[in-house]
């Protein structure tokens, strides 16, 4: 039996029937509902919640930042109450723009980075645990906007995050751009009401930090929706589960391809042994940083003849996600 991870620490049992998620570590989940404060918007294609970021830099201390537990587990609990995917959901629609080393007996595949400035950590509260993601400046409007996971922003289905701060270029426990706490937080509502794994995206728009916003200080990624499936990418993030512990960067290089285990998800995944804490980093076509941002790092299977990254692919809906996130007030 093939067993799946999403991304590290929770395994997932794959099946001819069935795929069933258990959770190895995190906090309580809440029950699935509609927040209260939730608005859904672009006839009901998008979800966002207002969250309160007056005290969220604070909250988050060196000691929570080293304790926060790897965000892949809130994938395996999105699963466990019951995912919804479907193949005849897939998309399609026009183009839009707006190598590791072998070291004892292992394949090594990633590579350790340099900080990036528009890449960072992201840190939030869901279900009254504190947890670590990845995340990226994207280009907006607002120049307020970060990319990460469907699961890192909202529970999927359930209540949205709230503690939520990006921290660009981490290193190490330092903070050199300062962290930004998050006004409002974008998903699919097809992530937020039903755990949908095929749009596990979500979007965050940043509030102002010593009067100036976030593009205008670390620089913002293009991005890219509907491409065509099998490019190159090379993907970020900050691995934080064994035998990483998230105080870096990493890289991943390689060519897509589907997902041959759940195909209904619609993902693509590349070469990649990346663990939790790394969900929601930035994929970006080509071989650097500075290529248009076309995906996040979402999931992975253990016990899977190679180790894969997969992520969901960028179509009209998540589209509509990100138009939503770049053009709201910051």
């Amino acid at each position: 039996m093939t067993k799946s991870k999403t991304l590290a620490t929770s395994l997932l049992s794959l099946s001819a029937a069935a795929l069933l998620a258990v959770c190895a570590a995190g906090g309580a989940s809440a029950a699935p509902a509609s927040p209260q404060n939730a608005s859904h918007q672009e006839g009901a294609q998008v979800a966002s919640q207002s969250v309160d970021g007056s005290n969220a830099a604070d909250y988050w201390t060196a000691d929570r930042m080293r304790a926060a537990v790897p965000g892949d587990v809130l994938a395996a609990k999105a699963l466990e109450r019951g995912n919804t995917s479907s193949a005849a959901a897939v998309e399609k629609g026009s183009s839009t723009r707006i190598t590791g080393k072998a070291g004892k007996g292992k394949t090594v595949l990633h590579v350790d980075e340099n900080p990036v400035s528009h890449i960072g950590k992201v840190f939030f509260t869901m279900g009254g645990s504190n947890y670590v993601c990845s995340g990226n400046s994207v280009v907006s409007n607002n120049k307020s906007t970060v990319s990460t996971a469907g699961h890192c922003v909202n529970e999927g289905p359930g209540a949205f995050a709230t503690n939520f701060v990006f921290v660009p270029a981490y290193l190490d426990g330092a903070a050199p751009y300062g962290k930004w706490a998050a006004k409002a937080l974008y998903t699919p509502t097809q992530w937020s009401s039903a755990g949908d794994m095929q749009y596990d995206t979500g979007f965050a728009v940043v509030s102002p930090l010593n009067g100036q916003n976030l593009a205008d200080v670390v620089g913002s990624s293009g991005v890219q929706f509907n491409a065509a499936r099998g490019l190159t990418y090379k993907s970020y993030g900050y691995p934080a589960a064994a035998p990483f512990n998230g105080q870096s960067l990493v890289s991943c290089t390689g060519a897509a391809s589907d997902d041959p285990y759940n195909p209904q998800f619609n993902s693509q995944g590349i070469p990649c042994d990346m663990t939790g804490g790394s969900s929601g980093g930035p994929w970006f076509i080509g071989t650097s940083s500075g290529g248009y941002q076309n995906s996040i790092n979402s999931y992975g299977y253990s016990g899977a003849p190679s180790k894969v990254m997969y992520g969901p692919y960028w179509g009209s809906v998540i589209q509509q996600a990100y138009s939503s996130a770049s053009s709201s007030a910051n």
